[in-house]
């Protein structure tokens, strides 16, 4: 039986992450509105880069927060790429702001400065091997509990850009810009 994925697609980079998935062939289907997440029930959601605090805004506008939390905490595999890794966070280390606040991370928001600090580079992702990875404005995980399972699944100059736990995979960088599938093929296969 196929997977459907869901995108949230309310702001950023969730065209691409569409695309990403299409070439892999999965299901997906975007997530614009709070029925969207039970009319086509998903067996993953995807959490895209962007804007943290406009799609928190708008998670929020359209009552759609504690309903996706609610689906993560329930064990619904999900995956956040940069913006998506901030609303997962347990903590922000400069930031007030808590989204979803499901994970046991601290992340540091804008780590790498503004646009002009983006760049790529290529990393160790662990149960992948090397990965070009795609930076723009991004966070960084600053400290993880591994005493409640989560785990670094991949590190850049020292910063943690990359890890688990359980049902939750966030990255740093930006999977979904690459023409290599290996992650979001590693989030399918959490998905079973």
């Amino acid at each position: 039986m196929n997977k459907r994925i869901g995108v949230l697609a309310l702001q950023g980079a969730f065209a691409e992450h569409m695309a990403a998935l299409n070439k892999i062939g999965a299901d997906c289907f975007e997530i614009r509105q709070k029925s969207d997440l039970t009319l086509q029930t998903p067996d993953g959601i995807i959490l895209p880069g962007g804007e943290s605090t406009v799609i928190g805004k708008l998670l929020q506008e359209l009552d759609m927060l504690g309903d996706l939390k609610k689906l993560i905490e329930k064990g619904l595999p999900v995956f956040g790429t940069c913006a998506g890794m901030i609303l997962l966070a347990g903590k922000l280390s400069n930031d007030d702001h808590k989204y979803l606040g499901t994970m046991d991370i601290t992340v540091k928001r804008n780590a790498y400065g503004r646009q002009l600090g983006s760049f790529q580079t290529m990393g160790l992702f662990k149960g992948i091997g090397d990965l070009g990875m795609t930076f723009i404005r991004a966070p960084y995980i600053e400290t993880l509990s591994e005493d409640k399972g989560v785990e670094a699944l991949a590190v850049v100059n020292d910063r943690i850009v990359a890890a688990r736990q359980g049902n939750m995979l966030v990255t740093s960088f930006h999977p979904e810009l690459s023409e290599d599938l290996r992650v979001h093929e590693y989030f399918i296969q959490m998905l079973t």
